[in-house]
């Protein structure tokens, strides 16, 4: 029996059909099949994509960040009771330089429906904001609504544009590194909470993410990064799972479970993953955000259908709503070649959204993928590599007659109705993306009852304190405990610990040990000391830094734990690198414990995969954490919780073993795991890391108590 849906409006009004109410979008006083909610998402997208004008269809196919009005500092420049920034002004980034029109203009006058969402105030403000958004789109001739993505925001971590916009809101797990940590270490040991024999923690912080986006308004995510990462220099390496392609794969097939279900509802958050057919295959690292870093190189015969397709084909088969292709091109010249079912690839020079063969061939054929393509920020303008001799309504046309339905961070609609009124895109294929966008959001009810949203409900959601603990337990577990002389470790009860933090920027190793202590202080199992000769145990977090994510350094990025250390750049060229301001201190403090009789124990935030040694040969017990929580870590650090973690990667030997010569090919293939490498090396070379005792820091190591 068909039961009524509870609908509400702003600005249209209701009308009633067959004893059934349904909002009348278009003003038009009859019900049109894509206001009737009892029909299929598909029969209704297709028929608003076909009552849609060509501006209509193009303000769709672009997704724009917009600001929230309380960021706004002028607010006679907002609307909405603040809720919404109406600011026009330029804005020039890495991605583009264009025009802000405001929340209005952009939604009524650019028709504009998809929007990234990076500021970071409270989930009851986003969800204040979500409405107001709805309410002007709900104004417009078809009555469309506003879909609002943001990237991931329940991973504990330093704010990042692009990465990590917004943080500390959400129920805070640590990162995706330190899930996979944990995951690995939950399996080693049969893990089961709760009496549940089918547990995955990706489940569990996908169910709790959903439920606070989606009562938050935010409907999309740009998540999660499936690229396996076999670079170790690669900046993003942080925000992937790691190097583990069979737990990539699982994760990505239960974070969809978890944020979707079996099929797109009213209750989901649909998913854009990314970046296919996977960033990992860096060459030495750089990134294509930048020029320097435009190709995946795959060196390695068989790497790209072995390591890095399957967590993609995994996402099509779990119907994921979207998935972004990466900058970046295929190095013909670079790489050997590669096959995908026994066929030889061929590697078009050009970008992955503009690449017909691994969208139309790979993605859309073989796969069987049948979302949408969301491209990454930048494809008309700043990283449109392969196309950048062309004009922009030229790079529009490829990119959408190439599979691309929705392109990242641009209002500049202009190209895509140029490129139509030049006659090389054409209204069907304008269509058949507006007929994928909009099934998205008719699947999700945004037309419907999920149009507006309670922001007590989510203020409530979000205050939730049993998701809290099980985040808590999640950054318990996802501690790697590596090295542990002497059994050393856990501390002695009712120990005196010194804390001290190590970051490259020096006024932020202060802010970061003041709050650790801060956090510690109250403990009734150690007590905090400020005079370090007093310590039992001197406690250093590590917090490396590594280059600038949106620019390429003058030569490689340094994994080198290092203070001022002279490299040289690709030109010849002498430059100075820090990954961590004041390593020497770790001297001072070898020194000082060896006087006293005291224990070094050292954490290392590990966000890329370091060259460990300076601080291992110093260190009495070394742990790798995945911007962990201060009190998780010292938990572990006192036996209160034993460790289970188990690296997600392979951490470097040396310098030597990811060595780049002067043709640029690194000793360790780049586009193969760290677990793997060896298998390509010169004979007699090893990749992982050895301690003093012995222990390899390989992918699914951890020591416990």
């Amino acid at each position: 029996m068909t039961e009524q849906l509870k609908l509400e409006v702003r600005n249209k009004k209701l009308i009633e059909n067959e004893g059934f109410k349904f909002k009348d979008l278009n003003g038009n006083g009859s019900l049109d099949p894509y206001e009737d909610w009892r029909l299929p998402s598909s029969v209704r997208a297709k028929d608003l994509a076909y009552r849609m004008t060509i501006e209509e269809l193009a303000g769709n196919m672009m997704i724009k960040s917009q600001r929230m009005g309380l960021s706004q500092e002028d607010k006679a420049k907002t609307s909405h009771d603040g809720l919404l920034d109406e600011e026009v002004y330029e804005d020039t980034n890495i991605f583009i330089g264009q025009i802000n029109h405001g929340s209005t203009g952009h939604i009524l006058d650019k028709n504009l429906r998809h929007f990234i969402l990076r500021d970071n105030f409270s989930e009851d403000e986003i969800a204040k904001w979500a409405n107001a958004m709805n309410e002007v789109a709900e104004s417009s001739r078809l009555g469309i609504p506003v879909i609002i993505a943001s990237n991931s925001r329940n991973e504990n971590a330093e704010r990042t544009f692009g990465m990590n916009d917004a943080v500390g809101v959400f129920t805070t797990y640590p990162s995706t590194l330190g899930l996979a940590a944990a995951y690995l270490g939950d399996r080693a040991r049969n893990f089961h909470p709760y009496g549940d024999y089918e547990y995955s923690i990706f489940k569990e912080f996908g169910q709790i993410a959903r439920d606070e986006w989606k009562y938050s308004g935010l409907r999309k995510g740009y998540m999660y990064m499936i690229d396996t990462a076999t670079d170790p220099r690669w900046q993003r390496f942080y925000g992937t799972l790691g190097e583990d392609v069979e737990l990539i794969t699982k994760a990505c097939e239960d974070l969809i479970e978890a944020f979707q279900g079996e099929e797109l509802n009213s209750e989901s958050v649909a998913l854009t993953m990314k970046h296919f057919p996977g960033g990992g295959a860096r060459e030495n690292g750089f990134d294509p955000h930048y020029k320097e870093g435009k190709f995946n190189v795959y060196a390695t015969a068989g790497s790209l259908e072995k390591y890095h397709l399957p967590p993609f084909k995994r996402a099509a088969e779990k119907k994921v709503s979207s998935i972004m292709p990466y900058y970046s091109i295929p190095s013909h010249d670079k790489s050997a070649v590669q096959n995908y079912k026994g066929e030889k690839i061929p590697f078009e020079p050009v970008g992955f959204a503009f690449n017909q063969y691994f969208i139309q061939n790979i993605l859309r054929g073989d796969m069987g993928f049948k979302g949408y393509i969301n491209s990454d920020s930048g494809i008309l303008d700043n990283m449109a590599w392969g196309m950048m001799h062309l004009e922009k309504q030229d790079r529009a046309a490829c990119a959408i007659n190439n599979g691309v339905d929705l392109i990242s961070d641009t209002n500049e609609v202009e190209w895509i109705i140029k490129a139509y009124e030049e006659g090389k895109i054409s209204r069907e294929r304008l269509i058949e993306a507006n007929i994928r966008l909009l099934t998205e959001m008719f699947d999700l009810g945004l037309f419907d009852d999920k149009t507006y949203v309670d922001p007590q409900r989510a203020k409530d959601f979000v205050a939730n304190e049993e998701n809290k603990k099980k985040a808590y337990s999640a950054h318990l577990r996802s501690v790697v405990l590596l090295k542990n002389k002497e059994n050393c470790l856990p501390m002695a009860d009712k120990a005196k610990v010194y804390v001290g933090y190590l970051h490259k920027e020096a006024d932020k190793a202060e802010t970061f040990r003041k709050e650790a202590i801060e956090e510690l202080k109250n403990r009734d199992d150690i007590k905090i000391v400020g005079d370090i000769n007093d310590a039992d145990y001197i406690y250093v977090q590590i917090t490396p830094k590594s280059g600038n994510y949106f620019t390429a350094t003058p030569g490689l990025l340094e994994l080198d734990l290092c203070e001022n250390k002279t490299n040289k750049a690709m030109d010849g060229s002498e430059y100075t690198e820090t990954t961590v301001a004041n390593i020497d201190k770790l001297d001072e403090y070898r020194k000082i414990a060896d006087k006293n009789g005291a224990k070094l124990i050292v954490t290392v935030n590990s966000n890329m995969p370091w060259l460990l040694e300076k601080a291992e040969v110093k260190a009495d017990a070394l742990l790798a954490h995945f911007e962990t929580f201060t009190p998780a870590q010292m938990d572990v650090l006192t036996g209160k919780f034993a460790p289970t973690g188990k690296l997600p990667f392979t951490f470097p030997k040396s310098e030597e073993a990811i060595a780049v010569d002067e043709e640029g090919i690194c000793v360790s293939p780049n586009d193969v795991p760290g677990y793997d490498k060896e298998k390509y090396m010169p004979e007699g070379m090893t990749y992982a890391y050895k301690d003093e005792c012995g222990n390899e820091y390989k992918l699914g190591f951890g020591l416990t108590y």
